[in-house]
């Protein structure tokens, strides 16, 4: 499904008054389960709080907020250091499937034109690896790595969107 003719995907830097939005969706089992490696503790407020401070503070991260027909849907980000930036979103599980999470990352895209940029998700988050592809990420490592969210050791995929379009040779999977 897409949005209806009439949505209208916009980003918009972050205000205080998301972040309350932020905490409901991050707090989604469902969708908890999907981004796996997420906050150790979702539900702690504080550290929700203390965490969207320090990095609203820090010079370089590109923060927006997702906005579908004006209503706050989401976020979206670049954030590290030079050479090694990374993308990240988190879309309301109400707007999946709908070119939300699509739109907004190219409008992110847009706004940081700066390359390389990674991106990761977990192997098995096939809707995040279909909107990174549609972006023009290219998968380019694999890794294992805790998923707090789920309790365990998963398979991660890592992505790279360069500014020459080469796709890079994939590494196998670790299973150390």
């Amino acid at each position: 499904m897409r949005p209806a003719p009439a949505a209208e995907v916009a980003l918009r830097p972050v205000h205080d008054s998301d972040l309350p939005v932020f905490f409901r969706q991050t707090n989604d089992p469902e969708s908890l389960h999907m981004a796996a490696f997420t906050a150790e503790d979702p539900a702690d407020r504080d550290a929700f709080e203390a965490h969207w401070r320090r990095i609203r503070a820090t010079p370089g991260v590109v923060n927006r907020t997702v906005l579908v027909d004006g209503d706050v849907v989401g976020s979206a980000a670049v954030y590290g250091d030079p050479g090694e930036r990374e993308v990240t979103y988190w879309i309301d599980r109400a707007y999946w499937g709908q070119g939300v999470a699509t739109a907004a990352l190219r409008l992110l895209l847009a706004e940081v034109t700066e390359r390389p940029l990674q991106a990761r998700a977990a192997a098995d988050n096939a809707g995040s690896l279909r909107v990174l592809a549609k972006c023009g990420f290219r998968v380019t490592g694999r890794e294992r790595g805790f998923a707090q969210a789920r309790s365990e050791e998963i398979a991660e995929v890592v992505l790279t969107l360069d500014g020459d379009g080469a796709v890079r040779a994939v590494p196998p999977l670790s299973t150390n």
